[in-house]
């Protein structure tokens, strides 16, 4: 469970902050995440970023769905239902009586949290009980307990939020400056904290069996698509892939869906294939496809070695026009030699009737890139949408 300093600074005391990390603990002790994942898969595109309440109305996680960068099935983020929040609140206040701290606390931390959407609620309430009804429902829950001696004011907690408020916090603009700078990425690779630190693919993730797959040197005939192509049903859109090709749909948030030949996904991601993925529209505005674009490398580029290669192209897709832009990175495959070598990931971006984003990226080693693009191209014009 990961806090940002914006949560720590927006909790009053200690049974605030105890509260939302007890409520999104009940989340995962329910099992609802697992539950929204095997409804979601049934539509796929089901990969993205959470928008965890921990990440509060200032943290990065809110900054990116400003962007319209949350990614999700049939380009929504990934929600739990109604009744998933309020048995979550439930939980959450057992969870916090038995460790001696106030159930109120919690709900005290999302009406604080509420409070702060201005006339529109931030988007984590958009899905919840109202904070009242929320209050209401705990208090009636709790009410039959024994009493007991809560856990008050804590100086350690005091001494944190402290500490807390005094470290830098970083605006949108500077995010997104320091993505498009490369800071975030020498930052991140300096501290071990990037998704390739160890120089493999932008995009890690594990073959159709889940099981790792070597990094070594691949044999170009292994992966070469087949001339046969069949269609793949991806929920909100429908493409055709060689025969060859498996279809891998996302085990977590964050995943891709992937289509890819089996030896061309390492344990440290994908060399060959095809990677897909969606965003929602942005509420409150309309983005260009050309923003949409834009911001979405900038967002890759902040954890990843990610070179944009010439400006965005105009390219039609599903009858919609898109964009098309060349990047370029490190291949998770080494050459025959086994030295480093550089990849090619093409990224089409469309933007839907309804404001959101989907996308692909088409890689493959910049040595064998030409070899698949007769293949990748067939897969773009094959693209229908529902």
């Amino acid at each position: 469970m990961f806090i940002n300093i914006g949560t720590i600074t927006a909790a009053k005391n200690e049974s605030e902050l105890a509260g939302v990390m007890a409520h999104e603990m009940s989340h995962v002790y329910m099992q609802h995440s697992a539950k929204q994942a095997a409804k979601a898969q049934k539509t796929s595109m089901i990969a993205g970023i959470a928008s965890a309440v921990l990440g509060g109305a200032g943290g990065l996680v809110g900054q990116l769905g400003q962007m319209g960068i949350q990614m999700g099935a049939q380009g929504l983020m990934m929600k739990y239902s109604r009744g998933d929040e309020s048995q979550a609140d439930a939980v959450g206040a057992t969870i916090l009586y038995k460790a001696g701290y106030n159930p109120q606390g919690m709900v005290d931390f999302f009406q604080t949290m509420g409070s702060q959407g201005g006339s529109a609620p931030p988007e984590f309430f958009s899905s919840h009980p109202n904070p009242t009804n929320r209050q209401q429902a705990i208090q009636k829950q709790i009410s039959q307990w024994p009493a007991q001696n809560f856990q008050g004011s804590n100086p350690a907690f005091e001494k944190l939020r402290q500490h807390a408020m005094g470290i830098r916090a970083y605006s949108a603009a500077e995010i997104q400056q320091g993505a498009k700078s490369g800071q975030w990425a020498a930052l991140n690779k300096r501290n071990g904290a990037s998704l390739h630190s160890s120089g493999a693919s932008t995009f890690p993730t594990r073959d159709a069996a889940g099981e790792n797959v070597s990094s070594t040197a691949v044999a170009l005939e292994s992966v070469l698509p087949s001339r046969r192509m069949i269609n793949a049903d991806l929920g909100p859109m429908r493409i055709a892939r060689p025969e060859n090709w498996t279809v891998t749909l996302p085990q977590q948030q964050g995943q891709f869906v992937t289509i890819a030949p089996q030896a061309g996904i390492t344990n440290s991601g994908v060399g060959y294939g095809v990677l897909l993925n969606g965003a929602p529209a942005t509420r409150g505005q309309r983005l260009s496809i050309d923003d949409m674009t834009s911001q979405l490398i900038q967002q890759i580029q902040q954890s990843n070695e990610l070179r944009q290669l010439g400006r965005s192209q105009p390219i039609i897709v599903g009858g919609i026009e898109g964009r098309s832009t060349f990047l370029s990175s490190q291949s998770p495959f080494p050459n025959a030699n086994g030295e480093a070598q550089a990849e090619r990931d093409w990224l089409v971006t469309v933007s839907l009737r309804d404001g959101s984003l989907i996308y692909m990226i088409f890689v493959a080693p910049e040595s064998n890139f030409s070899r698949l693009q007769p293949t990748f191209d067939a897969m773009v014009k094959s693209v229908q949408f529902k």
